[in-house]
């Protein structure tokens, strides 16, 4: 079970544009690409709050803009994201293995579907989630339970991989082994601190424990 950004794809070129054009139609500053991988992790509403300047962040406003980011990152979300190395390997290895994949996100589900379908078309997905309306966002593990509810498998059996603390503690609350990819958005230190059950600097290290 993957997480989405900073996990199997490098995506904060792609949403930093999306933020930086929002803000822009508001007249808001906009952020160096990579200040927003301080930002993402829980959604791109919070991701719209973390940019905003403070005074500027209530329902009305935040709104307006994830209106503007939404437009434009609907249009171009795969244009400059792209696998970490070594990903499409692995998870081509883990299809032709038979290992059931399932992907666990805090990005909203119509973007999800596009990305997965387009890096990923013929991998052997039994799950790929993100946030809809009424579902609490990770590390809530409600997205995690869904993925199990629509391919059954013994908890003892998942392992759910993710490059932050936000997706260590949805492992942990899930009751599920975690894996820490040290290649995305978030340092070491934090995968570290949030007791991540593994950490990996390759995607091989992952094919790795799988097999065992």
């Amino acid at each position: 079970m993957f997480d989405l950004d900073g996990t199997l794809l490098n995506t904060i070129h792609d949403l930093g544009d999306a933020v930086n054009y929002a803000l822009e139609q508001m007249g808001y500053p906009q952020h160096t690409i990579p200040s927003y991988k301080g930002m993402v992790g829980n959604g791109v509403q919070r991701l719209i709050e973390r940019a905003l300047p403070p005074e500027a962040v209530n329902p009305q406003i935040v709104e307006r803009v994830l209106s503007h980011f939404k437009k434009y990152y609907d249009e171009h979300c795969c244009d400059k994201t792209e696998p970490y190395e070594g990903i499409p390997e692995l998870i081509s290895k883990l299809t032709a293995e038979g290992v059931n994949l399932a992907v666990t996100s805090n990005k909203y589900q119509l973007a999800v579907t596009k990305i997965i379908r387009h890096f990923f078309p013929d991998a052997n997905w039994r799950a790929v989630l993100g946030n809809v309306a009424g579902v609490p966002r990770k590390p809530d593990p409600s997205v995690v339970f869904e993925a199990l509810n629509q391919f059954p498998t013994p908890k003892r059996q998942v392992l759910y991989v993710g490059d932050s603390a936000v997706d260590m503690e949805t492992a942990r609350r899930a009751c599920i082994e975690s894996v820490g990819v040290t290649w995305g958005f978030r340092p070491e230190s934090e995968l570290r601190s949030a007791y991540a059950d593994h950490i990996v600097t390759s995607p091989d290290d992952i094919f790795t424990i799988v097999l065992e």
